[in-house]
């Protein structure tokens, strides 16, 4: 291929990506309780002109380490305070990771199939999903893809600095999958000499050069508080004990892979299963690709913490494998291939269909009729797909899964998420708050809402242990209110409902007074 081809395909690229990742950043407020965290972090970071130590009320704060939170700040001083500049570095990271897709792809196997890869993976519903997220997932699978192609393509520097950052992004983890997958690489394809050509003291030394001055000015401030936070609870415990209940299911992955895939899934199994028995050049290139996927997979599906955020990381290789394999099967016209996607693709659409119908109707009323018209649209790239799939049309089956996913996004991003949103982000009810507060009472708010209820008020609040604390808050003599939720509310004993004056309820977020005796 010409450079001039190569640069138009970078345009292609960035165009799509770009127009999926920043067409909706300030689109909807900050969803709790995530999101609020790292943009009231990195507000406050700012505020107190500290860009070691993260803090959150004012407290230090020792959930994550401080690349997103920096990436924020950056972008509040660039963009300004808001939704915008929260989700920016995720949109940007999620645009230079497909672009990373692409670039690999077109030496590990051919520019088309870079093309297709890149595009791949920027179009994946939870790709494009934590995208537009202010969340650390998109920036630690920017690094950690980075450095594993760089793995993959000898660049070990490259693959040294990379890995650092994904370190100091979020922790031990960012280390453990570049050995981890690099190790497993190098046994199974017994290639274990490469070791003595990774410049292991060299790589050694540059990867601490950059990881390890923030670790340790941490412990030189605040000892073994830090130590025992960020690496004894937030690592180690989160992995051996579930936070949520769905830390409990051990095919948690299974569904969030098939829907977060989406629209791709349909090739899924066919890809990874050609990638490890098709023969020729690149095959080691695709058994890292398989065994860096299963690695992030099964690694996440063994914690006892689960969140669908956490396999990202596993989207890029997937798609280079996507990307490898229809490529193969278009350049060998392989018709079979494109008809049986078709059929799990129409199967996946009619999952999904029936999933956001049943949604619409459990959750809310208002949900309904957009729900109706997204899973409606839906028919029409499985039609679509399904009809070129059958001419063997490779081409208009590729551009159908893109149109269609772009239109879906939007139709999802303007007339669904809308409804949803009153409910997962405390924003509106915020404002609701401001209406009612005297200005001088003190605020209790629920753990769940109260990063959301400090950046959008400012004020800090007093977290709520709603099962402990709520009685004995409410038996003080003194004015005060009350922000929780209301099915928790509901719960609470007579004499606390009898003694608070409701002011408002919204989705199932509920303002109290309780008046001075």
């Amino acid at each position: 291929m010409t450079n001039r081809s190569a640069w138009l395909n970078m345009a292609i690229i960035t165009c799509i990506a770009g127009s999926l990742m920043f067409s909706y950043l300030d689109s909807q407020p900050l969803l709790d309780p995530d999101e609020p965290v790292y943009a009231e972090t990195a507000r406050e970071m700012i505020q107190y002109n500290d860009f070691i130590s993260p803090r959150i009320y004012g407290n230090y704060w020792y959930d994550k380490p401080p690349m997103y939170y920096w990436l924020v700040a950056g972008a509040f001083k660039a963009f300004g305070d808001g939704e915008f500049a929260a989700r920016f570095p995720s949109a940007l990271l999620a645009v230079g990771g497909a672009v990373l897709v692409y670039l690999s792809g077109r030496k590990l196997f051919s520019e088309r199939a870079g093309l297709l890869a890149a595009l791949v993976s920027a179009t994946s519903l939870e790709y494009f999903y934590l995208g537009n997220a202010a969340v650390t997932d998109m920036t630690l699978t920017f690094f950690l893809t980075a450095a594993l192609l760089s793995f993959l393509h000898r660049k070990y520097y490259l693959l040294y600095a990379f890995a650092a950052l994904a370190v100091v992004t979020k922790g031990p983890v960012g280390v453990f999958f570049c050995g981890t997958i690099i190790g497993a690489y190098l046994l199974v394809t017994g290639s274990v000499g490469e070791l003595t050509r990774m410049k292991l003291m060299r790589g050694a030394g540059l990867f601490c050069l950059i990881a390890l001055p923030w670790y340790l000015a941490m412990y030189a401030i605040h000892g073994m508080a830090f130590i025992d936070t960020f690496l004894g609870f937030h690592n180690v415990t989160r992995f051996l004990q579930p936070e949520h209940p769905s830390g409990k299911l051990w095919y948690f992955y299974l569904p969030v892979l098939i829907i977060g895939f989406f629209p791709w899934t349909a090739f899924l199994g066919q890809a990874v299963w050609a990638g490890i028995r098709e023969a020729g050049g690149n095959r080691k290139a695709r058994i890292f690709l398989v065994l860096w996927a299963a690695i992030v997979f099964l690694f996440f599906s063994a914690s006892q913490t689960k969140l669908v955020s956490y396999i990202l990381p596993m989207y890029p290789p997937l798609a280079l494998l996507v990307g490898w394999y229809f490529d193969k099967a278009w350049t060998d016209q392989r018709y079979g291939s494109l008809k049986g996607a078709a059929a799990a693709f129409v199967l996946t659409i009619i999952l999904l269909a029936a999933g956001l119908l049943y949604a619409g109707t459990a959750v809310s009323g208002a949900l309904l009729l957009p729900v109706k018209l997204l899973a409606g649209f839906l028919a029409l790239p499985a039609c679509a797909a399904a009809f070129y799939s059958l001419r063997g049309n490779f081409r208009a089956v590729f551009a159908t899964h893109i149109a269609g996913m772009l239109l879906f996004t939007a139709l999802l991003m303007t007339q669904v998420l809308p409804v949803i949103v009153p409910g997962v982000s405390v924003k509106a009810f915020v404002g609701v708050f401001k209406q009612h507060y005297d200005g001088k009472a003190p605020v209790y708010v629920a753990k769940f809402y109260r990063p959301g209820f400090m950046y959008y008020s400012g004020m800090t609040g007093v977290e709520l242990d709603v099962k402990e604390e709520l009685q004995l808050a409410v038996s003080k003599q003194s004015k005060a209110y009350f922000i929780m939720q209301k099915s928790q509310f509901e719960k609470a004993p007579a004499a606390v409902k009898d003694s608070v004056q409701v002011i408002a309820v919204q989705e199932d977020k509920i303002l109290f007074v309780k008046n001075s005796n």
